[in-house]
């Protein structure tokens, strides 16, 4: 991390843990949280797409960013990833984030609106202007429905508290156009093309797949540093398989909770409808490419033990994640 990256390299699109009923499973929030930053994250982003942000309660993205914080003390900055598609709604999040303890604020394209450019640049910049700390732009629109387009984030990166874009638009010719035309990070945010996006110039990655081997991406990031291509690209290879178990039978969420509890790191692998568990043909593609991991640093699946039944379906909240 370098004083003009305020957020990090290596960073996890943190899983929210439930127990069976669909409630925050807050000792394993803690247990996960350590385990990631010990395993090299040096940012984690909590209450995003892969925690569940839909079906989160306010109070919930807040006490996320209390918990990983209080885990994660200097070791790595916590960034709010959770703001919403009304602009007031992201608005009050933001600051609420700022005032327990986030070092950031993650905020996606309003998905389901479908504004113009000109609404897609007025929601940032009141979010922008809502604090003072350092805020990513989320281009994802295979979710949201709408990119951010070029014009509108060269307008973007003059306001100063954007600092960065999380690109899962896999648009790299656009991205190289901007990183040379303005001082914007780039984060890759889609996991099998970490390495291509490092090799044009991001600056790291907010990965799903680092909630299960953040270590093998640190070693990618720190041989890219280096220029060692061929230990980046050595590591590239050793997590292609897990990168597509994790990324390509169901929504990352999904397998990601699956995988950890097989793994025994997490006390169940329930998340919250509408989301539900891998069906049978799911569960197998995702253990098919799990059997041909090998070789990853700081994981082990010889004692992966995948439990269908308590990944089943899904669980419905004592409270519904929008009321506020």
């Amino acid at each position: 991390m370098t004083a003009q990256n305020p957020f990090g390299q290596v960073l996890v699109a943190l899983i929210t843990p439930m127990d069976h009923e669909g409630e925050v499973a807050w000792a394993d929030v803690e247990r996960h949280v350590e385990a990631v930053v010990a395993g090299g994250a040096d940012g984690i982003v909590v209450s995003g797409t892969t925690g569940e942000t839909s079906t989160l309660t306010d109070a919930e993205k807040l006490k996320l960013v209390r918990v990983a914080k209080q885990v994660a003390g200097d070791r790595a900055k916590v960034i709010q990833g959770g703001p919403s598609n009304e602009t007031a709604h992201a608005i009050q999040l933001a600051k609420q984030s700022e005032a327990a303890g986030a070092d950031a604020i993650m905020a996606v394209t309003p998905y389901y609106n479908k504004p113009t450019q000109a609404g897609v640049l007025t929601h940032f910049r009141m979010i922008a202007d809502a604090t003072d700390l350092p805020m990513i732009l989320y281009d994802i629109p295979g979710r949201t429905g709408i990119p951010i387009a070029y014009e509108t984030i060269i307008r973007l990166a003059k306001h100063p508290n954007i600092l960065a874009v999380k690109d899962a638009k896999g648009d790299l010719a656009q991205a190289s156009r901007v990183m040379n035309e303005t001082n914007l990070l780039y984060f890759s945010g889609d996991d099998p093309m970490v390495l291509p996006s490092l090799s044009i110039g991001m600056s790291g990655l907010i990965g799903v797949t680092a909630n299960i081997a953040p270590q093998p991406y640190r070693v990618m990031v720190d041989a890219v540093n280096r220029g060692d291509l061929a230990a980046a690209t050595e590591q590239h290879r050793l997590l292609e398989p897990l990168a597509r178990a994790t990324m390509t039978h169901v929504p990352g969420t999904v397998s990601t909770k699956y995988l950890l509890h097989g793994l025994g790191r997490i006390s169940t692998p329930r998340v919250r409808l509408p989301l539900v568990g891998p069906e049978e043909w799911e569960a197998t593609l995702i253990e098919d490419d799990v059997a041909k991991v090998q070789g990853l640093d700081g994981i082990d699946f010889s004692n992966f033990r995948p439990d269908r039944n308590a990944a089943a379906g899904g669980a419905l909240p004592r409270i519904a994640g929008t009321t506020r």
